[in-house]
């Protein structure tokens, strides 16, 4: 049996009349729930008819935990505490954002009353789509109404509101910090996740930033951590000289991959959150996603007490934070100035294994018979650094 019929003819999904049911029991159950607690002045005690919430993300438990756990700080916030009056369902897409359809149906099928979609738009989407009737409550870097999540702003209007940050206007922002500080760099690689819905704009956004600069821009692929190993021998090919990353899960899912491919090629990183500097990125500058989830968390509270996503505005977020790892900005600072200063050491080696200059060089290091050596050059270029420009051109006038 595909539906059930209902008492005028119309049929309904059998998982969405599900859970119709299941959000009416949840709602009945948040009415007794606030009563107990009322009486008791705190949390209604653990119940088995608890409501189930699920918790649906694109990326993977082991790295995205924390923000997990900013869920449930904002579930706590609202008066539920899992295991004690609220239970929680999770469904991890591990990177594979073609597996978050069938995800969602699971949640559905479980019968949550709600379902926390995190980890940006496509997650959003298949929950929307798993049910017309189970509330959404979603965290995106993008417009929800551009993507078809919600009529408005203000007024969504259907079953998802959620928490948005317009992350298409921060690729050129970003550029313009990683160029403050590194300003010397030529070529940015752009590393994207072409699944993403905001993919397209973000980079196009990032390029129009570089040009601006007078950067190039390199656009290197990666929808999961062996296509993000393979990106990197490609830009070094291409000869870059910093990245920046997509705002999507998957980048800081990977974050401390990205981050040790980085620093083992001596490349700066830019990132759009807080955990990415953490992990060893140059610098991030974005949105707090722990913040996000907390309000995501909430939301969902709202619903469990009655609220309806339809009336709830989606919040948008305003506020963005620029966190610098100063031991990397060190590091790389550090390494910089070797790369310049090997550079001319190699100039000066060539000009003392030159046969022109090898016998003007060899009385000069006290080595009548021997090659100059780098210990040769070495004390050429200190010597040189020593001496005024003036007096290198009276010598040379001599």
């Amino acid at each position: 049996m595909d539906g059930v019929v209902l008492g005028a003819g119309k049929l309904m999904r059998r998982r969405d009349f599900i859970a119709t049911l299941g959000f009416a029991a949840a709602s009945a159950w948040a009415r007794d729930a606030r009563a107990q607690a009322g009486a008791a002045g705190g949390i209604a005690p653990q119940s088995s008819n608890a409501p189930l919430v699920g918790f649906l993300n694109s990326a993977s438990a082991a790295t995205y935990r924390f923000n997990a756990d900013s869920f449930r700080e904002g579930l706590k916030e609202a008066g539920f505490i899992e295991g004690q009056n609220v239970r929680i369902e999770e469904r991890w897409a591990n990177g594979d954002y073609q597996a978050l359809p069938a995800l969602a149906a699971e949640l559905v099928a479980k019968g949550v009353v709600a379902i926390a979609a995190t980890g940006d738009v496509a997650s959003a989407r298949a929950a929307r789509d798993a049910s017309t009737a189970v509330p959404v409550v979603f965290t995106i870097g993008g417009d929800p109404v551009r993507f078809g999540l919600v009529a408005s702003f203000n007024r969504p209007g259907g079953h998802a509101t959620g928490i948005s940050f317009v992350s298409t206007m921060l690729g050129a922002k970003r550029v313009q910090l990683l160029h403050e500080l590194v300003p010397n760099i030529r070529r940015i690689a752009l590393l994207m996740n072409p699944d993403n819905p905001n993919a397209q704009s973000e980079q196009a956004d990032a390029q129009a930033g570089a040009a601006k600069l007078g950067h190039e821009t390199v656009v290197l692929n990666a929808r999961n951590a062996a296509e993000i190993d393979a990106a990197f021998p490609e830009l070094l090919r291409a000869k870059c000289d910093a990245i920046i990353t997509a705002t999507d899960p998957i980048m800081l899912d990977r974050r401390e991959q990205i981050a040790a491919l980085a620093e083992r090629n001596s490349l700066p990183v830019v990132s759009f959150t807080r955990p990415f500097a953490a992990a060893g990125g140059l610098m991030s500058y974005g949105p707090s996603i722990g913040w996000m989830y907390r309000e995501a968390g909430g939301y969902i509270g709202k619903i469990l007490k009655g609220a309806k996503p339809a009336d709830l505005p989606v919040i948008q977020l305003s506020k963005f934070e620029l966190v610098i790892n100063l031991k990397t900005a060190d590091d790389s600072a550090e390494r910089a100035h070797h790369r310049r200063r090997g550079y001319r050491m190699k100039t000066v080696l060539r000009w003392c294994m030159s046969p022109q200059l090898a016998p003007l060089l060899l009385p000069i290091a006290g080595k009548k018979k021997e090659t100059p050596t780098k210990k040769t050059a070495a004390w050429l270029l200190r010597s040189i650094r020593s001496k005024p420009r003036s007096s290198r051109r009276e010598r040379s006038s001599e």
